[in-house]
């Protein structure tokens, strides 16, 4: 039988709701409950997509196809549980559902309100696509409470919560105790208030979580437990830790995994903490570290680039080194006289990511060019790929006007627009000009590697599925050119259509891939690419 807990927060946004779903998941997960999380998010877009990074962090994307929060990432990289298009929901997804079947008529001439119709979509959403042997389903809601657009969603937790049983419910609220320096005390008043607007649209939290930057003495809990009528083993202090990765043993160790099985009435069996145990000791004692300087658009937004920030840590765990990681404007690249040497020469290896737009990528193509010519490990990544092989294009085919069309008319467009590609749902096609929400090629796609190729040693395999996020490839056209030129392609689509991956054989560790392989990266399980590239770093290390 699953049961539900909702997470809210209060007083201020970027309390890390996401990280402590993630972080309560993985430790019901070490007693041997099955979970899954969601994420419903109040804004009016349909999904992140078509959001700037400056405003949103990166677009994490699923194997389905889903363009989501980046919280989902936590989740997955925490649990291990891949997400699905049914775990994110916004208010844009539920409100376009919603009037496609008023316009069908499907509500037969009755009026359209938020209550029942928004409220009932949103607990439709919240009971879908659930596992049979699902013990515990955690949905994190967005912003803050008290903000207009986040009272459907509170509405319908509440009525869901009387439907279902408070057996089968479970409400958790995030809170700030701010540390008041002239007076020198923590104040636990924002708590109380924000407990109260919660509790005056009908939910009644069990647990209140307490992010503070000063240990949380026992007397402030127990007033917070008196004001906000919950028990004072339910309030449960959050800290800043060392890193993300230290957070499920901070909240183990302050409770919070035992008050929810005691709240719910459910066995608490002994958690087995190897697998975070060893992250810890890998994460803490390393053995060395590497600097891998990361050229790219947005390098002023870390949420912007936060898988690949994650992914290039695992691969520190990996080969037990501590991965320093160097944001580099790519713009600053493109000016007269810039001295890319003087920034790039101490990495011990480059990485180009993804992003989309003109801006910033000549300075890229730069970056793949010292990378190539210096024997630096060289990451290529979605957009990096493509400047990888523009670079080559240009400087090893002989195609001097070698270009990609999304920049506008080139003379030789070697990254073009994809417009047809096949799925499991068949044949997907795209028109020039058309939405941009959602058309891109997304999810997990499959690709083949070539039998003698780095990416096959690599992977252990010469099949492998993984997710995408874009609209331009390398024209396959070209291939011969750029092969010819060094530029191996060495993963392809099986239709043999659309190049996945490219390598140089000549060059320590040079590889480019289309998709997005910091999206499967786990602590406990880091992407092969990642692991390779760092430990290709490694070894550069040693040579400088």
């Amino acid at each position: 039988m699953t049961r539900f807990i909702f997470i809210t927060g209060g007083v201020v946004s970027s309390l890390g709701k996401g990280l402590m779903a993630a972080s309560l998941a993985a430790l019901l997960q070490a007693r041997g409950y099955k979970v899954r999380l969601r994420k419903l998010d109040p804004y009016l877009n349909v999904d992140p997509g078509t959001m700037s990074p400056y405003q949103h962090g990166e677009v994490y994307v699923t194997d389905d196809g889903a363009e989501a929060d980046l919280d989902l990432g936590h989740y997955e990289r925490f649990t291990g549980v891949p997400a699905r298009q049914s775990d994110n929901a916004t208010s844009g997804r539920i409100y376009q559902g919603i009037i496609s079947r008023e316009r069908r008529g499907d509500y037969l001439g009755a009026t359209v309100q938020v209550i029942p119709h928004v409220t009932n979509a949103i607990k439709d959403f919240i009971r879908a696509d659930l596992d049979p042997d699902l013990d515990f389903l955690i949905c994190e809601v967005g912003g803050t409470v008290g903000d207009i657009e986040s009272l459907p969603f509170i509405e319908a937790i509440r009525q869901f919560r009387n439907e279902e049983g408070r057996d089968r419910t479970l409400s958790i609220h995030t809170t700030l105790v701010p540390f008041i320096a002239a007076a020198g005390e923590l104040k636990t008043k924002p708590t109380q208030h924000s407990v109260r607007e919660l509790t005056s649209l009908g939910i009644q939290p069990e647990i209140i979580v307490c992010r503070t930057e000063h240990p949380l003495p026992d007397s402030d809990r127990a007033k917070i437990a008196l004001f906000c009528n919950v028990r004072t083993e339910a309030v449960i202090p959050a800290l800043d830790a060392k890193s993300i990765y230290a957070v499920p043993q901070q909240y183990h160790e302050a409770g919070l995994d035992t008050e929810v099985l005691h709240a719910l009435g459910l066995a608490a069996p002994a958690p087995d903490m190897r697998r975070w145990d060893d992250v810890l000791d890998r994460l803490f004692n390393p053995e060395g570290e590497v600097t891998i300087g990361v050229v790219g658009k947005y390098v002023g937004l870390p949420d912007a680039y936060k898988s690949l920030t994650e992914a290039l840590i695992h691969g520190g765990l990996a080969n037990r080194v501590k991965v320093n990681i160097q944001w580099l404007d790519a713009e600053l690249f493109e000016h007269p006289g810039s001295e890319i040497a003087g920034a790039l020469e101490p990495m011990h290896g480059i990485l180009v990511p993804g992003g989309f737009g003109e801006r910033g990528s000549e300075g890229k193509i730069a970056s793949v060019r010292f990378a190539r010519e210096r024997k630096v490990p060289f990451f290529g990544i979605c957009l990096g790929m493509q400047m990888a092989c523009i670079e080559g294009a240009r400087n090893t085919a002989g195609i001097a006007g070698a270009g990609s069309s999304e920049f506008g008319a080139q003379a030789e467009p070697v990254i073009g627009l994809i417009t047809e590609w096949m799925s499991d749902e068949g044949l997907q096609k795209r028109a020039e000009g058309g939405d941009l929400g959602g058309t891109m090629r997304l999810g997990a796609y499959e690709a083949t590697l070539a039998g003698n190729s780095a990416v096959r040693s690599i992977y252990g395999s010469d099949r492998i599925f993984e997710r995408h996020r874009h609209r331009y490839e390398v024209n396959i056209h070209y291939r011969d050119a750029l092969e010819k030129g060094g530029l191996i392609f060495s993963g392809m689509s099986p239709d043999g259509e659309l190049p996945e991956i490219v390598e140089r054989a000549d060059h320590p560790w040079f590889i480019g891939v289309q998709f997005h392989p910091e999206l499967k990266s786990k602590p406990f399980a880091p992407h092969p690419l990642f692991a390779s590239f760092i430990e290709a770093a490694v070894k550069q290390s040693r040579l400088v």
